[in-house]
């Protein structure tokens, strides 16, 4: 007799959600954490701008969710000219999201909710608001406080050129002239992304002695660690040499660049690590490190350093069981070493989802402009999200990956804001399809973001994939997740752990034993016959088990258990 398995879908149990509460040591081992966008996740007061107190009012959905961190991309004072990674003040929240009072509010509610916060750090740059960076250009040449940025003379006969032959990551050259107090051309400054964001300077005393400052200051207010933005950035090769080179960013992630990956960002993070060590609750650093290899991704992660880092050559990897398998091999291999966690991630706030992308063919990268076949990248997105938290390790699950979101391909240009789209090259600028305001209600007001419609518009029929509209429905995508993290929690064989045991599998195929877990994952066009491991936990497609086997779909992922 045969039978056939939807893919599961019910809610985590009571004991499921209550264990979220439980304290763990070296939770982050095998956490699950839930990356929020503010200014797309919940607008509190219908401005059409997501805000901290529209994050609280959700708390208990991440919870019931079923995840153990949440992390909050930056919502600190800034002129937001790259979204909030041009930071004027540290230590402020900007209005558009509230105050300190708001930001405390979260913190402890969150607690109280078993869910951990970490929030964002941008120490590479500024923005050109801070009040440290206005000084500079207002004292003119020889101010003190120039030295905290990279401010250069220019070459040529009037110092018409830039300093060197950087390009920022956002296109053009990436050095700005600024004009003096007297209103003559003057001296150049580093910025490395847009103009607005100028460059630390990590050399001088003063920039490390104020970030160590800021963590205090937040660790003071409870959270529970810091996500770190452009951590491989922030050290410079002496005497900032010329690379020889045009189109700079197609040498990004094959080599290390002057200006990325430098050996001196060790010794910032090893101080950092003994600030952290101080404060009880086993709290946590994250880099944001784009690295050639993961082989130098893993000394970021180094016992004295940070807890994680983000696992970028796992998130660009195509769906196809070879390339996956010999990603996670290097990176299990590469972590085993210094005693860190893996990190398996599929979308963020700067890279086409992952419905997307694997909608489309493979090899276009992780800015995708195209929709591709809608239906073919949301099963490959359901099957890839099991395959990633089957691994050992902690995982990143971007807003509104759990209703199977698309990127919105189609906003009409005059309502884009990334800054790369302004600028004619550098990264594609079109950030902002991941970046539209989640639905949370069929209908209504931004499909229940807010009360006042939303920054970005929203897709004709983004209600049908809301939160709401799935709640409950045995084999939705939302309830796919909540099945798989409810599962994982009760599954001791998954989660923290260094190493998979592969098994035989037809091509295709990845197929891996974890203790009493074993995970089969067909990434093939056609359907495989495998063996039935066990008993089923999960599949996210329809899968029929007869006679000890199972035939399983393409682009499906299947979890037994032989306990």
């Amino acid at each position: 007799m045969s039978q056939q398995h939807s893919p599961s879908g019910s809610p985590p149990t009571e004991a499921a959600v209550a264990t979220v509460a439980a304290p763990r040591r070296d939770w982050w081992r095998d956490a699950v954490i839930y990356q929020v966008y503010p200014r797309s996740f919940a607008d509190s007061n219908g401005d059409g701008m997501g805000d901290l107190e529209g994050v609280r009012s959700r708390l208990p959905y991440l919870r019931d969710l079923g995840v153990d961190a949440v992390w909050l991309s930056p919502f600190y004072a800034s002129p937001q000219a790259d979204a909030g990674y041009d930071v004027a003040d540290y230590r402020a929240v900007d209005p558009m999201f509230g105050n300190l009072l708001d930001a405390d509010a979260l913190i402890r509610d969150a607690h109280e909710l078993g869910l951990r916060i970490i929030v964002d750090l941008v120490p590479n740059h500024s923005s050109d608001q801070h009040e440290w960076f206005r000084r500079a250009v207002a004292e003119g040449p020889g101010s003190p406080l120039r030295d905290r940025y990279h401010f250069r003379p220019g070459k040529g006969k009037n110092g018409e050129l830039p300093p060197n032959d950087w390009e920022s990551i956002f296109g053009g050259p990436a050095w700005t002239r600024v004009t003096e107090p007297d209103g003559t051309p003057g001296e150049w400054y580093l910025h490395l992304f847009a103009p607005e964001q100028p460059d630390f300077n990590w050399e001088h005393p003063a920039v490390g002695d104020e970030f160590r400052s800021i963590l205090r200051f937040w660790l003071d207010m409870g959270v529970d660690g810091f996500r770190i933005d452009v951590a491989h950035g922030l050290v410079k090769a002496d005497g900032l040499p010329d690379l020889g080179t045009h189109d700079q960013l197609k040498l990004l992630g094959n080599d290390v660049m002057p200006f990325f990956d430098q050996d001196g960002v060790h010794e910032v993070y090893r101080q950092w690590r003994q600030i952290l060590d101080e404060y009880s609750g086993d709290r946590i650093f994250v880099a944001e490190a784009w690295t050639p290899t993961v082989e130098r991704t893993a000394l970021y992660v180094r016992p004295d350093e940070l807890h994680q880092a983000f696992n970028f050559q796992y998130l660009g990897t195509d769906w196809d069981a070879k390339e996956l398998r010999t990603v996670i091999d290097r990176t299990l291999e590469s972590m085993r070493p210094v005693g860190a966690p893996a990190t398996w991630v599929l979308s963020n706030h700067d890279v086409t989802r992952h419905a997307t992308r694997f909608a489309n063919p493979p090899g276009l990268g992780t800015q995708i402009r195209t929709a591709g076949d809608r239906a073919l990248g949301l099963r490959r997105a359901r099957a890839a999200t099991l395959l990633m938290l089957a691994l050992p390790g902690s995982a990143y699950v971007y807003q509104g990956e759990e209703l199977g979101l698309p990127d919105v391909v189609d906003l009409p240009d005059e309502v884009r804001q990334d800054p790369a789209y302004f600028r004619g090259e550098g990264q594609d600028g079109f950030r902002d399809g991941c970046r539209v305001p989640i639905p949370w209600t069929r209908a209504g007001s931004s499909y229940g973001f807010g009360a006042g419609g939303s920054w970005l518009p929203q897709p004709a029929g983004w209600g049908e994939l809301s939160v709401e509209a799935q709640t409950g429905v045995p084999g939705s995508t939302l309830e796919l997740y909540r099945s798989a993290l409810s599962a994982r929690r009760s599954q001791p064989d998954l989660g923290a752990g260094d190493a998979v045991e592969w098994l035989r599998a037809p091509e295709g195929v990845l197929a891996f034993r974890r203790g009493e877990f074993v995970c089969v994952a067909n990434t093939g066009g056609e359907a495989v016959t495998t063996p039935a491991y066990g008993r089923l936990l999960l599949a996210s497609g329809e899968i029929t088990e007869a006679d000890g086997e199972a035939k399983v779909p393409a682009d499906t992922t299947v979890w037994w258990t032989t306990g």
